[in-house]
């Protein structure tokens, strides 16, 4: 074979690292959810427990993206199971966190609709690009992880007040990248003069 010809890529396996870790992090969300629930957000052990698992399950993330794009691990079943067990993880400690009177519902509403708006937005603008994660959606994400992290773990007095600070910067930082994923949206599906 000479260095003008081209060489066919072998295909990605299914069963990779990167995949393997996405299902991690969606058999934690029960786990999670579970853990939640038996510490009532009142028993300190089980809180610090929910808030751990959160934080490795929030981690596989960062790791799965890496491993997929730095060994070309990146599969269909991956570019779908990823965002999923993203929303799943997230809208579990949110809808949680709400129905144990720590965080509002309205943040909670505008959150998950953000999310799972902008992920409809995605797949229907998939046969004309893609809409990659942008800096102000990493941003996102990480605010929201902080934010939900303090809700979980059981700061003292002066340091729970923080929480709302961080989340209410979650919230502003959600809504605005939204903003931009549908403006990026419109120009994908603009037809080219």
């Amino acid at each position: 074979m000479t260095g003008a010809e081209s060489t066919v890529a072998a295909p990605v396996p299914l069963l990779n690292a990167a995949n393997m870790l996405t299902a991690v992090r969606l058999v934690l969300v029960p786990v999670f959810a579970v853990t939640v629930v038996a510490s009532g957000m009142a028993h300190a052990g089980w809180r610090m427990a929910a808030c751990l698992i959160f934080v490795v399950a929030s981690a596989t993330d960062l790791v799965d993206g890496w491993i997929a794009r730095r060994f070309q691990l990146v599969t269909s079943l991956g570019k779908v199971a990823d965002p999923i067990a993203d929303k799943a993880l997230t809208g579990a400690a949110l809808v949680l966190l709400s129905w144990y009177d720590r965080l509002p519902w309205w943040v909670t509403v505008v959150i998950l609709a953000r999310e799972l708006g902008i992920t409809a937005l995605r797949f229907w603008v998939l046969r004309h690009g893609v809409i990659a994660a942008s800096r102000g959606g990493k941003i996102k994400t990480a605010l929201q992880i902080l934010a939900i992290t303090w809700y979980l773990w059981p700061m003292p007095a002066a340091l729970a007040v923080v929480g709302p600070w961080i989340m209410g910067a979650a919230v502003v930082v959600t809504v605005v990248t939204g903003f931009d994923y549908i403006a990026q949206a419109v120009r994908l599906r603009r037809p080219a003069r």
